[in-house]
């Protein structure tokens, strides 16, 4: 009886062990989801501001979003191929950026963004130390 009880335990730690894997990524790494974009020419200013201000709100709407940061590009080096601005989404899971994408939230930032893009670029990776 012992012996089906450690058993038992056993196979409960070893579940839950991946389960926690599986729904919080791997082993605690974050997924981050980089996004450049490059806008049009004829986009304003005023076109821009309301691109950004769009993301930005996006945290507040996806609650699976676990962090959120942004930034214009400043380097000296020049070799940004005109992409202009950096948006940095982290998730915690695969399944927390697999409720982000189609996200009623983010299709409506998508509506707002496309009249003014020219050109995106993503990529996604599992952050490492």
């Amino acid at each position: 009886m012992r012996k089906l009880l450690l058993f038992l335990l056993a196979s409960i730690i070893m579940t839950s062990a991946a389960f926690a894997q599986g729904t919080s990524g791997q082993s605690g790494k974050l997924l981050r989801h980089v996004v450049l974009f490059k806008f049009t020419a004829a986009s304003t200013e005023s076109d821009v501001q309301k691109v950004e201000d769009a993301f930005r709100r996006l945290p507040k709407a996806i609650k699976e979003i676990h962090s959120f940061e942004w930034g214009k590009n400043n380097s000296p080096e020049n070799l940004n191929q005109e992409f202009t601005h950096c948006f940095f989404v982290t998730f915690k899971s695969e399944a927390d950026r697999a409720v982000y994408l189609p996200h009623a939230a983010h299709l409506a930032f998508v509506e707002v963004l496309k009249p003014h893009l020219d050109k995106v670029l993503v990529i996604d990776y599992w952050a490492e130390k």
